[in-house]
């Protein structure tokens, strides 16, 4: 049995945050709206490259997937968090403090990037980091109070999102343009953002977090280790159940867009079989080899999404300049070309990272 000391790393969480961070930068870094042109619709790639896209609307494909495992990991990164700043000494009330600017922080590069986005001095709210700092202190706030409450105030905050939905717009609750969380966007920010993100997508979405904490209070017990295993799996069969079923029957549909309840139980599930599998891979079987490549991503996960999101693109130019020149000898057409250049991205990020763990600086918030 694994023995997890409450104030030790988990192998497989960095390893699993990691991997989310990779290809988080990966998709600033380009290369996924490169390999899209490379294989346009109707070559059977597409078929592939074009999971790593969100669905449009009804519907769930791979990349929608990430955002609810990033909330996750969070989550159950927390409770060893907490345990380690408790165990330094720290008391309670300097902790709660720590959150609390963990969280404005948060908040502040959240809607700091949307104005880089815009180029202009706006006030948008449906960027990741803004809605974690909300998962966060909910989460916070729940962390000491039992899976059974944890548990309940999740699924509280689920019905709460079905009632909003359904109450507002009872005939076409979920349908982009008309929903209530376009209409609270519209009281908070005075606009509808054109792909159909909602900023109340935090209060459903906080349950991947609560989740996530759960399981990481789980995985601190003393519990033998495969019926950690077997109770996070059995978690997610359930999740996928109820979130699929949901869809399927035609209750609710799976909309990430707006976080509806089908989703976050379906993308949930997908969460929890993926703690899994990579806490029984990588902790208890002791599969390693490999992933340190992406364990130095997920060290310096909150730095390299905010750099990746503020200076893929004119990184990816710069690169440009000496892959195209490089390699236009070759007669390689210009989207082979663009491949090339996103993939020489991404290594130059990935090697930000190296570096930065090379040096042994780590940025904290």
């Amino acid at each position: 049995m694994t023995t997890i000391n409450p104030t030790q790393r988990l192998v497989s969480l960095d390893a699993y945050r990691g991997i989310t961070m990779f290809l988080l930068v990966a998709e600033a870094a380009l290369v996924y709206d490169s390999l899209l042109e490379l294989f346009p619709e109707g070559n059977l790639l597409h078929t592939f490259f074009v999971q790593l896209t969100h669905h449009p609307w009804n519907g769930l494909r791979f990349w929608d997937l990430i955002q609810p495992f990033f909330m996750f990991i969070v989550g159950v990164a927390m409770p060893f968090s907490l345990n380690k700043r408790l165990a330094l000494a720290e008391n309670r009330s300097n902790v709660t403090k720590h959150i609390l600017k963990r969280c404005l922080i948060l908040f502040l590069f959240g809607t700091g990037l949307h104005c880089i986005y815009s180029g202009k001095l706006v006030f948008e709210l449906w960027n990741v980091l803004t809605q974690l700092s909300f998962t966060i202190l909910v989460t916070y706030f729940l962390i000491d109070k039992g899976w059974k409450a944890q548990l309940g105030a999740s699924l509280g905050l689920l019905a709460l999102t079905e009632v909003m939905y359904r109450f507002y717009n009872p005939e076409v609750p979920y349908e982009h343009g008309s929903n209530f969380g376009n209409y609270t966007d519209m009281i908070l920010m005075g606009q509808i953002n054109d792909g159909g993100w909602v900023a109340i997508n935090c209060i459903p979405t906080a349950a991947h977090t609560i989740w996530g904490a759960i399981c990481g209070n789980l995985l601190l017990s003393k519990k033998p280790d495969s019926d950690k295993i077997k109770l996070i799996a059995l978690a997610g069969l359930v999740g996928l159940l109820i979130g699929f079923g949901l869809d399927l029957t035609g209750i609710t549909p799976i909309v990430k867009r707006i976080s509806t309840t089908a989703f976050v139980f379906a993308s949930g599930g997908w969460a929890l079989l993926v703690l899994s599998l990579s806490f029984y891979w990588i902790d208890v079987k002791n599969h390693k080899k490999g992933i340190f490549p992406f364990l130095i991503v997920g060290m310096n996960s909150i730095f390299i999404y905010l750099f990746a999101e503020i200076l893929g693109r004119w990184l990816n130019r710069t690169v440009g300049i000496f892959t195209t020149g490089f390699f236009s000898w070759t007669g390689l057409n210009e989207h082979l070309l663009a491949v090339i250049t996103a993939f020489a991205t991404l290594a130059a990020l990935w090697g930000l990272c190296y570096f930065l763990f090379r040096k042994g600086i780590f940025f904290r918030i």
